[in-house]
């Protein structure tokens, strides 16, 4: 559920705002005084700001409420807020208690409405809400007046089949209604199948929504069916229609001369890729090249996807409707088809290829001197493994050793020099399994990144961030020319001010006065936790201070990279933006006019949602392997760590598997536990005993639930 908003704190010489809490703040000036106009100094004084940077972001926040009609202009630099009375909209954050808040960007805090006030909302849905006059000290409440967009309309779950009707019962705990489906509207599933319902009505006075059965998915339980329930409950696609792979199987692989021609020519250069053991598409390569002066030609080639997808076709369409690939425990359920991602356009060993490259002139102490970006055509020599590269970086010898040595040395001082203007090192423990043929897995493992990821990492953040740097010089004046964007804004304040007050208990330590200070106390937290059993939980709650990254046509920067600019243009196989890229550098480098920002503005904000489901997908796949893993596992006793604390239990998450499970606190019986969300905290009313995150515990498994991904744990 969200959390409520704290109030402003003075600003002590630290920016206390991000774009988006800033654009609140000033609403929330604008809302309670609707007759008062003011101009950006006023607002600034209202405030207390006084640092120049926040200040020219009050302008532009201004700029955008004024484009988006939420103030008007009285003269000249002086708005007035555009009265719309006692109405915001807003998204449904629902909880699993079946109440909800609303997030909205037109109020600073959340807005509480009960079950009753909902009006049949649903999570994620966006709403009109007229609020409620507001009590003294107490948050704001209100009632959903206007359902304006259903965030979605089907629904994953279990049938169960009576006499004279059927109800779905829905997997997602932020469903908190039962869908009722006549028996006439069946359509073929049987009794406790998983199945998609889709909600054909909803009576204004019926509890529960009215629906039918549009899709059966299987048996609960079975790996396939688990696999394609998580990718229907997200929405994403699980399989290509039979035209659109058809489509694909059309497309003319073979690469004639004349297209050769117009292309510059690196099939004669050291080329190679490097890539997981398991993959399949490779999208980007590495070439390598020593000048005469000295100092070396590095190309950083992508796979010119672009030159296959027309943008009128069938394929382009199914991949803007994907916007990326999903990455499933198990599986890659890619963004097209199999033939363009893993044959046509995948970057093998051994065969002519047609890429988009980025090529550097650097010297020896990673300075770049030249660059150039166009289409080209590579011959890559050879496939590696991470694990090759490693190995080669480690021992000093092996194929190419020489080549690698001195891009790793390249890399290596890219990361250094990012590091000292700010970029923070978010390097989480991923967690991965091993499966058998059957989909059960057998052990769990922890994903690395070592110098042979870091190496290509660092390559493919050049390549975008100087990509985008191209971009932002061109145009008249300082109107720049619409692009595609990867921002990150500034963290919160008051999130940050809790962390550090989190990990003083570890005995560690960050600093806030300013954004230099931030970004090297962080990065000093996340290496010294490494290794710790606190680790996972102090990662997961700094990346929880931090704003999430998305995709804009308005460049406001990228936080975590420290970068001014930043785009997404070396990943065109399993992400929607980067063939945007590569469409509107095409465009710029060929001197056409900038195109129309509205849309591809909702083409940003449709590929960021995509890619936050997709993500969601992954988790979820992820939580049920956790689950089925831990099945067999029942009664045996783990030390943890508490990673979470709510009203209705504390979250444990194990320490030598990372695998997280719930202590109910209907289970707690030596006390009556009370929670206490500003401390992190539940406490006991009785003999005062205190469970707080972080406290490390013993717990014993006594319930799995795999319909649901959960596991119970007792305190042992």
């Amino acid at each position: 559920m969200s959390k409520k908003k704290k109030k402003a704190k003075k600003n002590k010489g630290l920016k206390a705002f991000n774009r988006k809490n800033l654009q609140k703040y000033i609403i929330e000036i604008f809302r309670t005084n609707p007759k008062q106009s003011y101009n950006y100094k006023q607002i600034a004084k209202h405030l207390n700001i006084s640092d120049e940077q926040t200040r020219k972001l009050i302008v532009s926040i201004l700029d955008t409420l004024l484009e988006q009609e939420k103030i008007e202009e009285v003269y000249t630099g002086k708005y007035i807020y555009k009265s719309v009375g006692a109405y915001i909209s807003g998204v449904v954050d629902m909880t699993s208690h079946g109440t909800a808040y609303i997030v909205s960007d037109d109020i600073v805090d959340d807005v509480f409405i009960s079950q009753s006030n909902l009006n049949h909302a649903l999570n994620g849905d966006e709403v009109k809400v007229y609020l409620f006059a507001r009590r003294k000290k107490k948050s704001p409440q209100g009632e959903v007046v206007e359902i304006v967009k259903r965030a979605k309309t089907t629904f994953v779950g279990t049938v169960e089949i009576s006499k004279n009707f059927a109800f779905h019962i829905v997997d997602n705990k932020k469903m908190p209604y039962d869908i009722f489906i006549p028996l006439s509207k069946l359509n073929k599933v049987s009794n406790g199948q998983k199945a998609i319902a889709q909600i054909t009505d909803w009576p204004a006075k019926a509890k529960n929504p009215i629906g039918e059965i549009v899709e059966v998915i299987g048996t609960p339980g079975e790996h396939e069916v688990e696999m394609h329930s998580i990718m229907a409950e997200f929405e994403l696609q699980f399989k290509f229609p039979e035209r659109i792979s058809a489509d694909a199987e059309n497309i003319d692989a073979i690469i004639c001369k004349e297209e050769i021609a117009k292309r510059r020519d690196f099939r004669h250069i050291t080329t190679f890729t490097i890539d997981p053991i398991d993959a399949k598409d490779f999208d980007d390569a590495l070439s390598f090249k020593k000048l005469e002066n000295g100092n070396l030609e590095i190309g950083v080639h992508i796979a010119d996807v672009t030159h296959y997808v027309d943008t009128e076709g069938i394929i382009e369409e199914e991949a803007y409707k994907r916007g990326t690939s999903v990455y499933l425990v198990d599986r890659v359920v890619p963004m097209l088809p199999e033939r363009l991602s893993n044959f046509i356009c995948s970057l093998r060993p051994n065969e002519e290829k047609l890429t988009y490259s980025a090529v550097f002139e650097i010297n020896e102490k990673a300075e770049i001197l030249n660059q150039w970006f166009g289409r080209t055509v590579i011959n890559s020599d050879r496939r590696f493994t991470y694990e090759e590269v490693q190995e080669i970086i480690e021992t000093e010898s092996g194929e190419y050793n020489n080549e690698i040595s001195i891009l790793n040395d390249l890399a290596q001082k890219l990361r250094k020099k990012r590091f000292v203007s700010g970029s923070i090192s978010f390097d989480r423990i991923e967690v991965r399994f091993n499966i058998d043929e059957n989909g059960h897995p057998l052990s769990v493992y922890f994903k690395e990144s070592k110098e042979a990821h870091k190496l290509i990492e660092e390559f493919m953040l050049l390549a975008n961030k100087k990509v985008a740097e191209k971009i932002q010089k061109y145009g008249s004046g300082t109107q720049s020319k619409t692009f595609v964007y990867r921002i990150h804004d500034e963290p919160d304040i008051s999130k940050l001010s809790n962390l550090s007050e989190f990990i003083k208990r570890f005995g560690y330590s960050i600093k806030i006065n300013n954004n230099k200070a931030i970004s090297e106390s962080l990065n000093r937290l996340l290496y010294n936790v490494k290794g710790k059993n606190e680790q996972n939980v102090i990662e997961q709650l700094t990346i929880r201070t931090m704003a999430k990254a998305e995709y804009s046509t308005d460049n406001i920067g990228h936080y975590g990279l420290s970068f001014e600019h930043y785009t997404h243009f070396t990943s065109p196989i399993r992400r929607y933006p980067d063939m945007m890229v590569h469409r509107l550098l095409t465009k710029y480098l060929n001197g056409e006019n900038s195109v129309n920002k509205s849309e591809y503005s909702k083409m940003c904000k449709h590929t960021s949602e995509m890619e936050r489901r997709a993500a969601m997908a992954e988790r979820a796949s992820i939580k049920y392997k956790q689950v089925e893993f831990m099945q067999d596992k029942l009664g045996e006793i783990y030390d943890g760590i508490i990673s979470g604390v709510t009203d209705w239990g504390i979250y444990v998450e194990i320490e030598e598997n990372k695998i997280e499970g719930m202590v109910p606190l209907k289970d707690m019986d030596d006390d009556f536990y009370s929670y206490d969300e500003k401390n992190m905290c539940i406490t006991g009313r009785i003999h005062r005993k205190k469970y707080v995150i972080g406290d490390r515990v013993k717990i014993q498994i006594v319930k799995t639930n795999l319909q649901k991904k959960q596991l119970d744990f007792i305190l042992a």
